[in-house]
């Protein structure tokens, strides 16, 4: 920490003691006798930039004969790989699977594996639709069982559960349970604002989502502003939607559901040429057009998400 002229700047480092590695360095600037105020904003920053990083990194348990590395790395891997692109969550599954073979009990892993193949599903990148989802739920429901107070394995089983179908009241409970062990969890708000757009609460969505964004600033935000643009969609806010959705494509042009959420607003916004522009950029990525929507709760939000895509598909409504 540094002083001068009434201003006071933190630096902060994040090493893994036993490697040597560099995890993670920022700096903090702020008027000295604001240092209490600044001291709160430091501590809510630090743990929500660095939590992501760190969530893989979770050690298992530790089976006799067998060192730490060896069973984190496949689930390093895996979550650097899914991170990367959507296009490479087939890979990143197997690789989390391998983690998971090697430790039965390992909630994060398991807990990630169900979100691989929740991705799967969502993003039509699935060859068999039931072996995925029962693979899927039974990772979750085993993650449950070994979470104890992780909010990282709460709530990521939680999101996967909620999209197969699980009673959506119960796993917003699980998320809540996970943001009140750690307020500063950024993907925790990122998942809880998914499952509030889900259950048709657009607006508090958003708020949820606003809040991942601003803890963790430096992470990719394709995927946190797809479903904030999705929320803007379900609310008819279609103008406000539609930024959002150019710059999660832009964050990773290979993730299907911003494309899909973009040409229901261009179709609803009589932008017919747009809107079937972008379903040819969709094709090209999955071959599922129009997907499953059964996650959304309200019958109204899932008519106007389909009507939307329907008429970008130069289909029928």
């Amino acid at each position: 920490m540094r002083k001068a002229a009434g201003r006071v700047r933190i630096t902060a480092q994040l090493i893994d003691a036993l490697t040597g590695t560099h995890l993670w360095a920022d700096r903090f600037d702020g008027l000295l006798e604001d240092v209490f105020e600044l001291q709160d904003q430091v501590s809510s920053s630090v743990a929500g930039v660095i939590e992501p990083a760190l969530q893989p990194l979770k050690p298992p348990a530790r089976p006799a004969g067998r060192h730490r590395s060896d069973r984190l790395r496949p689930l390093q891997r895996a979550y650097a790989i899914g991170m990367s692109s959507q296009l490479r969550n087939p890979e990143a599954l197997r690789l989390v699977e391998q983690a998971i073979t090697r430790d039965p009990r390992y909630g994060p892993a398991l807990a990630w594996g169900a979100s691989c193949c929740f991705r799967l599903l969502e993003n039509g990148r699935s060859e068999d639709r039931e072996v995925d989802r029962g693979k899927g739920i039974g990772f979750a429901r085993r993650a449950l069982e070994v979470a104890g107070d992780d909010p990282g394995i709460l709530a990521n089983a939680a999101l996967a559960l909620a999209y197969f179908g699980e009673d959506i009241g119960t796993m917003m409970a699980l998320v809540d349970r996970a943001l009140a062990l750690n307020p500063n969890y950024a993907c925790g708000w990122h998942i809880s604002g998914a499952l509030r757009s889900w259950a048709g609460q657009p607006d508090i969505a958003i708020k949820h989502l606003e809040a991942a964004l601003r803890l963790s600033p430096r992470a990719r935000v394709g995927t946190t502003l797809a479903v904030i643009g999705q929320a803007h969609l379900l609310s008819r806010r279609f103008d406000e939607a539609v930024p959002k959705l150019l710059l999660a494509i832009q964050d990773d042009p290979t993730f299907p559901f911003p494309h899909r959420v973009l040409a229901a607003c261009y179709a609803h916004m009589d932008r017919l040429d747009d809107a079937r522009e972008i379903m040819e950029r969709l094709r090209a990525i999955t071959p599922v057009a129009i997907p499953d929507t059964s996650y959304l709760r309200n019958p109204e939000h899932r008519e106007l998400y389909l009507s939307g895509l329907r008429l970008a598909a130069g289909e029928a409504t």
